[in-house]
């Protein structure tokens, strides 16, 4: 039996770019929500914490994405 290690790096290199892909989005989406969070944001920033909010949202469906995009390619019966 023969290893394939190119194929082998690649997968495990394309792992370790999706995981810090998805690991930095998540945190970054936190980070957003608790920003626009904020007790007294001030009249004049109601409508910056709303953006912030929407920009949080949108880390958290992009990572809800590739992880149920995970599941598609791991489960057989869902592509096959």
């Amino acid at each position: 039996m023969s290893i394939n290690w190119v194929a082998y790096l690649i997968v495990a290199g394309i792992t370790l770019l999706a995981t810090l892909v998805v690991v930095g989005l998540y945190s970054t989406g936190v980070r957003l929500y608790a920003v626009a969070s904020d007790r007294n944001p001030g009249p004049e920033a109601t409508n910056r914490l709303m953006l912030v909010k929407v920009g949080a949202y949108a880390c958290f469906t992009v990572c809800a994405a590739a992880v149920l995009f995970g599941i598609y390619l791991i489960v057989p019966a869902l592509h096959g």
